[in-house]
């Protein structure tokens, strides 16, 4: 299908048309469960049949035994063929689930070769959003809303989201579920970016003096930029990109490097609705690209999810060089539970779902437990998490029945084992060991089962220093803890450096109300394991889980991708007014 678009017509015959093309190729794809394979076929067969959808930013060589990502630039797929690229430092793009290479990703470097009078794939892409923002900012508002509908109409088919998913599924290792829920969230941010003119008016005084009037407006910036995480491939890309859209803004998206098609999925999606070229882009590389977005000087924003030292460099990178950033960065979530009065039955259940659902690897996924009352009991309660845990099934996230993927990479896997045997060193008890899990079909796949490190009763008035604690885990890792009190749960909760989210599980009133009027973290869940806010709401991580002052999504997204300009007006009616002289007009004084 055609990937070219001269003007924006959302309800043209062209465009229905290749959204029907584009739905029933997608049907066509479509295979029973019984027919396909988890994995993509051998890399020997023709490009067409070696994945279960038609990957139409792939691009392969009849030498490369695996194919490169494209760009999505100035509304087309293009390959960052120029003079400035370096084959040999492409990326492996692999399937976490038997650490085969699926794809290449190129660096979209803005760095230059002496010798080259080519512009770089990141120059381009950021020429191109450069050049369609005097356009797209003044369309009217409500038509970009209307186009915006359009798209969160066509991502509720269910056929578009599990596309997208399989893709997630691919790169991530995520069970389909999962990816599914990855698709929704992000939709649900389309879907408040539709009625993004309210949240966009300013505020008028009229007369404040005779004729004079101040009206003030939000305005949108001109280039983004979104820097997005592996984990959510679809979620915080629908953070970024449609939100920054909606409010008249162009945009330059760098998906993860470990999980690009769903980014290019979603682009190409939304060019396929209308999206005028240019207004939307997506690059891909890594940190050379990523230099390139923060210190270029037509980049006005730009907004980050991932680990604490990227989003810390990326913060001071970009906001020298005299960008707004919006970072989310890491997380050590804490739960704590009343024990003598939780619901204990459906607790352990969301506890268990929180902890180790997509293998931990969420920035909002419970890592830390303090139980409160007595130890004697506490082990009464830890026990059963441990069986609840059991239950849980590892395993390739295409396959019926998995409730924990893969983690993303080698390293990552190796990172969290060797945190396990830190935190085991130094006293802690590994009440169930994850490590050495192998599935069957999938034993070069990075799994580590769900996994729980007992610290026992703790002390609040002293610092609590094992590495299971200390560091995010980003793994299907729980440590847990006993207090005696409610008041000793939330002074080490307050205590940890992070604030991204945390939970109280308990049926007093009372109890909640204290909690959640003493605690620091900016989300705080009551009998809510995961309390991340819906968009009509921000998402609201303080501490050292954000760098910057403005949220994601909601009203404070719309803050972070407008300005305020203020027109101040004197209209006077009759010839002869005195619109002001040499010394400090000052309005009401006489």
């Amino acid at each position: 299908y055609s990937l070219t678009r001269n003007h924006i017509n959302i309800n043209s015959i062209t465009n229905q048309m290749m959204l029907a093309t584009r739905l029933r190729s997608i049907r066509s794809n479509l295979v029973t469960a019984a027919a396909f394979s988890t994995q993509p076929i051998d890399s020997n067969d023709s490009p067409p049949h070696r994945f279960k959808y038609d990957a139409p930013w792939l691009h392969y060589y009849t030498n490369h035994k695996h194919p490169d990502v494209m760009n999505f630039i100035n509304g087309s797929f293009q390959h960052p063929n120029d003079a400035n690229m370096k084959f040999s430092d492409n990326i492996e793009c692999s399937d976490p689930s038997t650490n085969k290479v699926l794809s290449y990703i190129p660096e979209s470097s803005s760095k230059q070769d002496d010798a080259s009078t080519t512009p770089s794939s990141l120059e381009q892409a950021i020429a191109a959003a450069k050049g369609a923002y005097p356009s797209w900012s003044s369309t009217p508002v409500q038509t970009r809303q209307r186009l915006l509908l359009e798209y969160a109409h066509f991502l509720h088919k269910k056929e578009v989201r599990e596309e997208i998913a399989y893709w997630i599924t691919l790169e991530n290792g995520k069970t389909m579920a999962d990816a599914m829920g990855d698709v929704w969230r992000g939709l649900e941010v389309v879907e408040a970016a539709t009625r993004v003119g309210n949240d966009m008016m300013g505020d008028s005084l009229q007369n404040l003096s005779s004729g004079l009037d101040t009206i003030s407006y939000r305005v949108p910036l001109g280039v983004c930029a979104g820097i997005a995480p592996f984990n959510f491939p679809a979620m915080i890309p629908l953070w970024m990109a449609p939100l920054s859209l909606a409010t008249g803004n162009t945009y330059v998206l760098k998906p993860s490097e470990k999980t690009p098609s769903a980014s290019m999925l979603l682009a190409s999606y939304l060019n396929d609705l209308g999206l005028p070229p240019g207004v939307l882009n997506v690059v891909n590389g890594s940190r050379d690209t990523v230099d390139g977005l923060l210190t270029h000087p037509d980049i006005k924003a730009i907004s980050f999810v991932g680990s604490n030292s990227a989003g810390e460099h990326i913060h001071d990178v970009g906001s020298k060089n005299g960008k707004r950033v919006q970072a989310n960065l890491g997380a050590k979530n804490h739960a704590t539970i009343l024990m003598d009065d939780a619901d204990r039955a459906s607790t352990i259940k969301a506890i268990v779902g929180a902890a180790f659902g997509a293998a931990g690897q969420r920035c909002m996924a419970l890592s830390v437990v303090i139980l409160v009352g007595d130890l004697s009991v506490s082990q009464g309660w830890v026990d059963e998490v441990v069986e609840e845990a059991k239950k849980l099934k590892v395993g390739n996230g295409f396959q019926e029945g998995v409730d924990v993927g893969p983690l993303i990479s080698k390293e990552a896997i190796e990172r969290a084992e060797g945190i396990i045997q830190s935190s085991i060193d130094e006293g802690a008890i590994c009440r169930l060991d994850g490590r050495g899990v192998v599935v069957d079909g999938f034993e070069d796949g990075h799994f580590l089962g769900p996994t729980l490190i007992d610290l026992n009763c703790v002390n609040s008035n002293e610092p609590i220093t094992n590495p299971a604690y200390t560091e995010e885990i980003f793994a299907p890792v729980l440590t847990i803890l006993t207090v005696p009190t409610l008041d000793d749960a939330i002074k080490i909760t307050n205590n940890n450096p992070y604030g991204n989210g945390c939970a109280l599980f308990t049926s007093s009133g009372a109890a909640a109300r204290k909690y959640q009027f003493e605690i620091e973290a900016g989300q705080v869940g009551i009998n809510v394991p995961i309390p991340v806010p819906l968009p009509f709401f921000s998402f609201t991580g303080n501490k050292a889980s954000i760098r910057g002052d403005v949220n994601f999504y909601g009203k404070s997204g719309v803050n972070f991708f407008t300005q305020l300009k203020t027109v101040t007006s004197n209209w006077q009616y009759q010839k002869g007014a005195d619109l002001g002289g040499v010394t400090m007009p000052v309005v009401g004084k006489k």
